[in-house]
């Protein structure tokens, strides 16, 4: 016997239907696939590591599938963006990167095995630092002002210490001494701790590092930070100036960037733009970032793009000046 459904019976459920099919839609749309893998080019410790296992644990319950952070170090963090170009469209994989990988090193290295533009997509900025200009105790100087007056008078003195030639410091370095009117030599270390040491035991008199590296010292009386370059003080060193503030006309800041490998579906990279976004907006994950001495970031996809063509076209001019090859 045929069954007949009126046009309103008929139409409602036509509507229930579909209503099912966008609730399911609408779930999967929420979620991930499979497994999502952050990947760190760095070793386990450092604070870009311990920034993406902060977002890792809060991330995994919001994408509906397990997040685990990968160390891959090599070549100045290079090694894992020439790795994750490669990644397939059905991986679930991010980049936590920073300027160096993804501004400076294309800048100077003839042959990078990337391009930052070509092979990845900013998914969201997550945090921001600034760097610092520190003396040791040797110099006996309390502000930035008094180290300005003396290398006016004693330009040979103008060594710089940074954690690595061709670091984002490095360049920092060379702002700073266009802001004196000094020509500063670079002395490169092997990192934040040799150079912290020797700032500290007064075989070094200057030092520019990332402020993270170098707080700690500072409070510790071990070295004296004169100024921070953030466009305001940082909140966890609200007595240490600014650059502005010191008299010196410059700001900077570095920063660490999801990026996925450009293969990625555009709807799953916006899905894991708005879910880190809403992971960075977590109270108790900013006061961890805090602890660490790293500001945290709440951004979207657009606004970590917009972040990234500024930053290229203030840093690019002072790196070709430099003439820096590694």
């Amino acid at each position: 016997m045929a069954i007949v459904f009126s046009r309103r019976r008929l139409t409602a459920w036509c509507v229930a239907v579909l209503a099912g099919f966008g609730a399911v839609a609408s779930a999967q749309a929420q979620t991930l696939d499979g497994p999502l893998t952050l990947v760190v080019g760095y070793a386990p410790g450092g604070s870009t590591d311990r920034m993406a296992r902060l977002i890792a644990e809060r991330l995994s319950p919001k994408i509906g599938v397990p997040v685990t952070v990968e160390n891959r170090p090599g070549e100045g963090g290079r090694l894992a963006a020439k790795q994750i170009k490669r990644a397939t469209a059905a991986e679930n994989i991010l980049m936590l990167g920073n300027p160096a990988v993804m501004v400076i090193a294309p800048l100077v290295i003839k042959d990078v095995g990337y391009d930052p533009d070509k092979d990845f997509v900013p998914v969201s900025q997550v945090s921001s630092y600034d760097f610092a200009l520190a003396v040791g105790n040797k110099l006996q100087l309390d502000r930035a002002m008094f180290l300005v007056g003396r290398l006016w008078a004693h330009p040979e003195e103008a060594v710089f210490g940074v954690p690595a030639t061709g670091s984002l410091p490095h360049f920092f370095g060379l702002m700073v001494g266009d802001a004196l009117s000094v020509q500063p030599q670079i002395k490169g270390y092997g990192g934040s701790a040799p150079l912290a040491a020797d700032l500290s035991g007064g075989s070094l008199p200057i030092a520019i590092d990332t402020m993270d590296s170098l707080y700690a010292q500072h409070v510790a009386g071990k070295i004296r930070i004169l100024a921070v370059s953030g466009k305001k003080r940082a909140s966890f060193a609200p007595s240490v100036p600014t650059f502005r503030e010191a008299g010196m006309k410059i700001d900077a800041d570095g920063w660490n960037t999801f990026f996925a490998p450009s293969t990625m579906p555009q709807p799953k990279v916006q899905l894991l733009a708005t879910k880190i976004r809403e992971v960075m907006q977590d109270p108790g994950l900013q006061k961890a970032a805090d602890a660490l001495y790293i500001t945290p970031v709440v951004s979207t996809a657009a606004e970590t793009a917009q972040m990234l063509k500024t930053y290229r076209q203030q840093w690019e001019p002072v790196v070709r000046r430099s003439g820096f090859a590694p």
